[in-house]
């Protein structure tokens, strides 16, 4: 345990690397990067990098009251508008099924297409600990999904893995640097939010549909980043900050 630990201080986090000019966010669940990196990808684009984001399923069993082939289309509307907010304007719903992902082959083979896709230098993906925070156990599908985007990044740098996809144009893409999951219990590393905090909550506050499905009539997106936000600032010496484990991507690294 570091001094800071001990003095009940946060642990001072890294700034994560800002030498890239294409990312990846592969994530579980429409709604699932803003409730954790929505501020950081704003600031991203502002700065003119590239970022697209890849929905591994689209959430249609997410709302108890509403039909998964309704919800997924309501689900889908939102997760676009969402990313609009951040500046991002290119959203991949690859229409695995919400609530049953398991970590194998599959959703390795899922994920290796859209790396090769897209071709990015940075993969930004959920916290796919046990747990968050060492209290309240994660979701299942944000388990299997970090685990394997791990994986699948190795998987599209290898021409010989998943070669039904090296097709029309397609090719291996081994340039990962880094794979980097927010919200991580064991994050080392964050990034600046402070200036662009507000975007983040608006992002969040376009799943209008799936947070009122969820029964929270009285939740304040504000709020309920805003908590996070600060003590992740506080580790980094800002006023708002975002998380991340890092996982380097080369050997020696």
């Amino acid at each position: 345990m570091s001094e800071a630990s001990e003095a009940g201080q946060p642990q001072r986090l890294d700034p994560v690397r800002e030498d890239w000019e294409r990312a990846l966010c592969v994530v579980a669940h429409p709604d699932d990067l803003e409730f954790g990196a929505a501020a950081a990808v704003a600031r991203w684009t502002g700065q003119g990098r590239s970022v697209a984001y890849c929905m591994v399923t689209s959430g249609e069993a997410g709302i108890d009251g509403m039909a998964p082939e309704t919800c997924r289309a309501v689900r889908e509307e939102e997760q676009v508008a969402s990313a609009r907010v951040v500046g991002v304007e290119e959203v991949e719903f690859l229409g695995l099924p919400d609530g049953v992902l398991e970590y194998g082959v599959p959703l390795r083979r899922a994920i290796a297409g859209s790396v090769r896709r897209h071709r990015p230098e940075i993969v930004v993906t959920g916290n796919f600990r046990e747990t968050w925070g060492g209290r309240n156990l994660n979701q299942a599908d944000h388990v299997a999904v970090g685990r394997a985007v791990v994986d699948a990044v190795r998987d599209a740098g290898n021409r010989w893995v998943f070669p039904e996809q090296l097709a029309d144009g397609v090719e291996p893409w081994g340039g990962v640097r880094e794979v980097w999951a927010f919200g991580s219990p064991q994050a080392t590393h964050a990034v600046d939010t402070t200036h662009t905090f507000d975007l983040g909550v608006a992002s969040l506050e376009a799943h209008r549909a799936y947070i009122d499905g969820l029964g929270w009539a009285d939740f304040d997106a504000r709020e309920f980043l805003e908590g996070f936000a600060r003590q992740s600032g506080q580790a980094l010496g800002v006023g708002f900050a975002a998380t991340f484990e890092v996982f380097p991507m080369g050997w020696g690294e």
